[in-house]
């Protein structure tokens, strides 16, 4: 069935300074398990610690550029490309310059608090 979805959850991500998360597809807005689409607005100088998901995190930004840390490499995420990080990889996302991001990330599955198995 199909199903309008009028406005995004609003969620504070983890980490310094708040990053604001708007669920449009998860486990939260709608009650999806099996994916969760957000859109994620970052601000300048934001950084979570790392993790180690149980789901693939594929990520497009739209706007400014957003870090990607693995243990072997950073990759510089620019507007107009994408990045898809496997689960089980070992992660840190951030977004140090002026113009921090604005990004959509869809998990598969969908994102969980118990399931991204955050560091410290």
């Amino acid at each position: 069935m199909t199903h309008l979805i009028n406005k995004p959850t609003i969620i504070l991500a983890a980490g310094t300074p708040p990053k604001e998360i708007q669920e449009f597809v998860g486990r939260v807005n709608t009650g999806t398990a099996e994916v969760s689409i957000a859109r994620m607005i970052s601000p300048q100088g934001w950084s979570e610690p790392g993790q180690t998901p149980e789901f693939n995190e594929y990520t497009v930004v739209l706007n400014g550029a957003l870090h990607v840390k693995l243990q072997a490499q950073t990759y510089v995420v620019k507007a107009g490309q994408g990045i898809l990080v496997d689960a089980g990889e070992w992660v840190q996302y951030s977004t140090p310059e002026p113009a921090g991001a604005e990004y959509i990330a869809v998990c598969v599955p969908a994102f969980s608090p118990h399931s991204v198995h955050r560091a410290g």
